[in-house]
């Protein structure tokens, strides 16, 4: 698996910058049969949750029929398929591009695990 980053910006509304991150993985054959095998396309490899603390129950409220809008979701078919995220400023995006990251490496490690189901690994220590 190779993960595939680009960061990108553009003028948003009222001028400010907007910088984009579009994330997709390439996968191999392999990898794409244990995914669709194991059923692991809607698994979430990350999720961005912007509900504030002590809000009031009418804005968790509004924050709810929201969720969509507010909340970034990565899930493996977004890997596959390619998302794009996009950020207020430089320090959301290189935190949502870490944590995408190591995402991407953990799901690695079960793709990984996959490979070994029905035989024998040996380890030397």
């Amino acid at each position: 698996m190779k993960l595939l980053l680009r960061r990108d910006q553009r003028a948003g509304l009222l001028g400010k910058v907007v910088f984009t991150l579009d994330v997709r993985a390439d996968l191999s054959a392999d990898e794409k049969a244990k995914i669709s095998k194991y059923k692991l396309g809607s698994t979430v490899l990350y999720s961005k949750n912007e509900m504030k603390q002590g809000s009031t129950e009418t804005a968790q409220l509004g924050y709810a029929i929201m969720w969509r809008t507010l909340n970034l979701i990565i899930s493996v078919n977004d890997l596959e398929n390619g998302k794009r995220v996009e950020c207020k400023d430089i320090l959301e995006m290189l935190g949502a591009e870490g944590q995408i990251r190591e995402a991407a490496q953990a799901f690695k490690q079960v793709l990984d695990a996959a490979s070994h189901f029905g035989g024998q690994e040996v380890i030397e220590l």
